[in-house]
């Protein structure tokens, strides 16, 4: 199961990046090609993405794990939409910690289980996961500088 970890110390407080990270109705602030968030709920929510071909889709999340003001996991529903085709699941976790100087560690790992053929592509899942992470980790430093 690829897995991908990425960290970034952002020049905020945790609790101002808490405010962030921990409320799904920011993810079009920051992270990448969500453009609404829709049906939030104490379960989970639903992002509008846009491709790089500019389709709209769909995709639902339900809330994996919350401890406040620490850590966040949300998991994709695949099954039943086109993500099924190459993903098993998806599961996004976002970590602070809080740094002596007053700074927050953000940490965000993507955990994805691949299907079928796309077991062979691991390689070019974790590039894709990289770069999603590190353009999540851009936006959130825009929103928190040094």
């Amino acid at each position: 199961m690829p897995t991908t970890r990425r960290v970034r110390t952002l020049g905020a407080d945790p609790a101002a990046v808490w405010r962030t990270v921990g409320d799904p109705h920011h993810l079009p602030r920051w992270w990448p090609r969500v453009e609404r968030v829709e049906q939030v709920d104490a379960a989970g929510f639903t992002e509008l993405l846009r491709t790089a071909k500019g389709r709209a889709v769909r995709a639902d999340f339900r809330l994996a794990e919350l401890d406040a003001p620490r850590a966040i996991a949300w998991e994709q529903q695949v099954q039943g939409t086109p993500f099924e085709r190459v993903l098993a699941s998806s599961r996004t976790t976002v970590r602070l910690t809080a740094q002596d100087d007053g700074a927050t560690a953000v940490e965000l790992e993507l955990r994805q289980g691949l299907r079928g053929l796309a077991r062979l592509g691991g390689l070019l899942v974790r590039r894709a996961a990289r770069r999603a992470l590190d353009e999540a980790l851009d936006g959130l430093e825009l929103l928190h500088p040094r």
